[in-house]
């Protein structure tokens, strides 16, 4: 940047341009006003050197002449309103309006002037004068509209306050926002041109401006220099690949925004608060998954529901993709107070006619949990309640048993008590040849909920149907890495990642849960379920692109440091032990894996030992005993990694 620029943008003087209050009505007024007597005058002066003669001033003064004008102008102005828009954001509704105004008041005094003439033998104005005057006033008018919102615009586009834009798509919706960014009021982008992967597109100009072609050359060469980011339309955001359209501009520093499907635009236009940034969810390099709803809905509907962890990330995402199927009651079950009271005034908010109750309670406490479970009879629980954390975890192994084991097993036995149709479990990918606690811990979970079901149907107990669902990160949940990037990024960084080489699964929250609910109602009983993740991420490419969208350059604006990974961490999850195998399901996305099975009596007593030591919070015996329940489960960057030996 030139170091005039950084003067001006010090300066007091640019502040003050950049955050000018509007203009007063009247002032704008009174500069019309202005503008049309300086056009009369040279209007009627140049009419006189063309006829060289005068009008007979004996009926009427030049002076009168004028203010007769004048007078007609206003009157036109105020039917039009063309001084009550703000001058900084003038387009072409205001030149439209001044142009009506102009030539109104003309025509009218040219017919006045025929019906003076006809009666007098004497015309009041030259039709030349006129004639210039319309031209004249109406070019000074739209010049000083247009000169004010140029200045306005280089100041702020020099103070970052207007963003020079390009639109990736040249179709309907692309000018759609295109006629937007041009004519609507207080916009805070400038659009500079159009970019598309259409050759025919880009041999054409739309609304004056070029359309660029994509290519690495061209978004480098041009597009980069021109613009600072780049608005893709909602139809091309159905059309594109992430990987290779979108990580060209996100490559050469250019931020992403999008808009709104059209179908959802208000009074046909978008706001400029819904033109936001791309979400790094848009950036996954994998499809969104869709499920079929009807058998979900035919198992949810007036059924009372029991959702655990309710008022964490998935157990809240359960929640309201429960609700559209119409269940007679939903049970809140968490022990986080605040986020309990948070989801309940939201649920009250957006659905008001659904019957819910939130209950706070602790899963291993079930003394609590039975008065629940007698209270309210559920048919169907989803059981998302339990303690993620890996590092946490490592560090506090006994709270992982006490909370991932024994709460699953206490809610597990009532819900066969209390003959629950369904039980759905949430697993992790972190279960299989699991590295660190809480892995192994959910992997015992799975055991306990598996051999149970397997004893009940040896009984001919076929009243409760336990259902495991495994899958790996979500975007966006609680303590991922998605919110903690951006805390970084915000801050300014450094990012941290533990190792250049980690991958990791990813999937939103949404299509987490709509899984959940599908692998629900499909179970017979006794599968765990696993979810095609797609492609795993490298998340040192994640961390790279996020601070792309930000706006920022890797290593050059914020830096990425590793730092090692963590106790218990492995740089790739799996979502199968290698001896599993899977069978497939009718949803392409859910598949049956074929595990291990265990006998019901001989592993619950291993459990129940383990429940006993992890009360006697003594993390090494506890550790021990879940690597002989689990042989597959060996540690890595731990201080467990001793018992392996």
């Amino acid at each position: 940047m030139d170091d005039k620029f950084l003067f001006l943008r010090n300066s007091d003087m640019f502040s003050h341009l950049v955050n000018l209050k509007y203009i007063p009505r009247w002032l704008v007024l009174c500069l019309d006003v202005i503008i049309c007597i300086a056009s009369y005058y040279a209007a009627h002066y140049i009419s006189a050197q063309l006829f060289n003669s005068r009008l007979d001033e004996r009926v009427f003064s030049f002076y009168q002449r004028v203010g007769f004008v004048i007078c007609l102008q206003i009157v036109f102005f105020w039917l039009f309103h063309t001084y009550s828009g703000v001058l900084r954001y003038s387009g072409y509704v205001d030149a439209a309006k001044l142009l009506m105004a102009v030539l109104l008041n003309v025509g009218l005094i040219i017919l006045i002037n025929y019906i003076f003439y006809f009666t007098n033998s004497e015309y009041l104005f030259y039709y030349t004068s006129l004639l210039v005057y319309a031209v004249l006033s109406f070019l000074l008018l739209f010049i000083v509209r247009l000169a004010v919102k140029s200045i306005y615009d280089y100041f702020s586009q020099n103070s970052g306050q207007i963003t020079p834009v390009m639109i990736y798509g040249s179709k309907s919706a692309g000018i759609g926002i295109a006629k937007f960014l041009r004519s609507g009021p207080e916009n805070k982008y400038k659009l500079v041109g159009f970019i598309d992967d259409d050759k025919n597109a880009t041999e054409r100009l739309i609304m004056g401006l070029k359309v660029y072609k994509l290519d690495e050359a061209t978004i480098k060469n041009i597009v980069a220099k021109k613009a600072k980011a780049i608005i893709v339309s909602p139809l091309k955001m159905k059309e594109i690949n992430p990987k290779t359209d979108l990580d060209i501009f996100l490559n050469n520093n250019l931020s992403i925004l999008t808009s709104p499907p059209m179908s959802i635009w208000k009074n046909d236009m978008p706001t400029i608060k819904q033109i936001k940034s791309i979400q790094i969810e848009d950036l996954l390099e994998r499809a969104q998954i869709s499920i079929s709803t009807e058998n979900i809905a035919k198992l949810l509907k007036n059924k009372v529901i029991l959702i655990t962890g309710a008022a964490g990330s998935i157990g809240s995402e359960i929640v309201r993709q429960v609700i559209n199927y119409n269940p007679a009651l939903i049970v809140l079950l968490d022990q986080a107070e605040s986020p309990m009271h948070t989801l309940k005034l939201e649920l009250e908010e957006q659905f008001p006619d659904q019957i819910f109750t939130a209950f706070l309670g602790d899963v291993r406490n079930k003394e609590r949990m039975e008065y629940m479970m007698d209270m309210y009879r559920p048919d169907y629980i989803y059981h998302a309640a339990a303690y993620k954390h890996v590092p946490l975890m490592e560090d506090n192994p006994v709270e992982s048993i006490q909370v991932n084991v024994k709460g699953t097993k206490t809610m597990a036995d009532l819900a066969v008590k209390y003959k629950v149709e369904r039980f759905v479990m949430v697993s992790t990918d972190k279960a299989v040849n699991p590295t660190n606690v809480m892995g192994a811990s959910k992997r015992i979970a799975e055991i306990y909920v598996q051999s149970l079901f397997k004893k009940l149907i040896a009984e001919g107990n076929h009243n409760t149907k336990f259902i495991t669902t495994r899958f790996g990160n979500v975007l966006g949940s609680n303590g991922s890495v998605i919110p903690h990037f951006k805390n970084q990024i915000e801050k300014g960084g450094p990012v941290t990642v533990t190792h250049p080489e980690i991958i990791r699964y990813f999937m939103t929250i949404p299509e987490a849960c709509m899984l959940v609910l599908e692998a629900g109602a499909m179970g017979e009983g006794g599968e765990i379920f696993i979810f095609d993740m797609g492609s795993p991420v490298k998340i040192v490419n994640l961390a790279k692109k996020m601070i792309r969208l930000a706006g920022f350059t890797p290593e050059v604006d914020i830096k990425i440091e590793f730092t090692g990974l963590r106790p218990g961490e492995k740089l790739y999850e799996e979502l199968l032990n290698h001896k599993e195998k899977t069978m497939p399901t009718h949803h392409p996305k859910i598949m049956i894996a074929t595990v291990q099975m265990y006998d019901y009596d001989e592993i619950s007593l291993r459990i129940d030992e383990l429940i006993q030591y992890s009360m006697l919070c003594k993390n090494f015996l506890t550790v021990s005993l879940m690597k002989k329940i689990v042989p597959e489960f060996l540690s890595k960057n731990s201080q467990y990694e001793r018992l392996d030996v």
